[in-house]
């Protein structure tokens, strides 16, 4: 059990445009320490769900490349982003999360995604939480060739590649995204690792 006390004396709410932006004054007290006050900002965006599509007889991954506004403003020269298929669960499970996009992004119909781990990337300053999957995605039914949904203005390119070529695009730097990159080696250890 913990020690750790927490007590929140004022939210003051930022920004509510596209999330939720607030900042917190809070009192906080750890195992033996005194009482402090501290003050945070904090960003909530909803939890998420991504998952890492793969072909284990073919040795293939499908992934996505899309524009990301902020790795653009902190120095990504292109601002285009190779990441593993991903969303907001908006009110859903993460697994039914996580089929609605695989089918809006990528085309496929997936029944059956395999929860891996659930992580926070950036705790922080950030509440989500996602929820990882991993899911075969051999024989999948594929309706449509994905690209995103344009009423949500997501303008996807759906990349299908040898695993061995995505994994050494995340060694080489070109593939920097967090989640992406925790997925890419779980497959390499649990997955394709003969």
């Amino acid at each position: 059990m913990s020690d750790t006390k927490v007590e929140i004396l004022k939210r003051l709410v930022l920004s509510k445009c596209w999330y939720t932006y607030s900042k917190y004054s809070y009192r906080y007290k750890a195992k033996a320490s005194a009482w402090r006050t501290q003050h945070r900002e904090v960003l909530n965006k909803g939890d998420g769900a991504a998952v890492l599509l793969f072909n284990y007889s073919r040795k293939t991954v499908v992934l996505v490349k899309q524009f990301r506004l902020p790795t653009y403003l902190n120095a990504h020269s292109t601002g285009l982003m190779i990441e593993i298929c991903a969303g907001v669960l908006d009110g859903m499970s993460p697994e039914e999360c996580i089929k609605k996009e695989i089918l809006e992004e990528t085309g496929f119909i997936i029944d059956d995604p395999e929860p891996v781990m659930t992580v926070y990337m950036s705790p922080g300053a950030v509440t989500e939480k996602n929820y990882l999957f991993v899911a075969d995605y051999s024989g999948a039914e594929r309706p449509n060739l994905g690209g995103g949904l344009a009423s949500e203005e997501e303008f996807i390119e759906v990349l299908e590649l040898p695993f061995e070529q995505a994994y050494s695009m995340f060694e080489n730097g070109e593939i920097v995204d967090g989640k992406t990159i925790m997925l890419l080696q779980y497959a390499k250890l649990n997955i394709f690792f003969d």
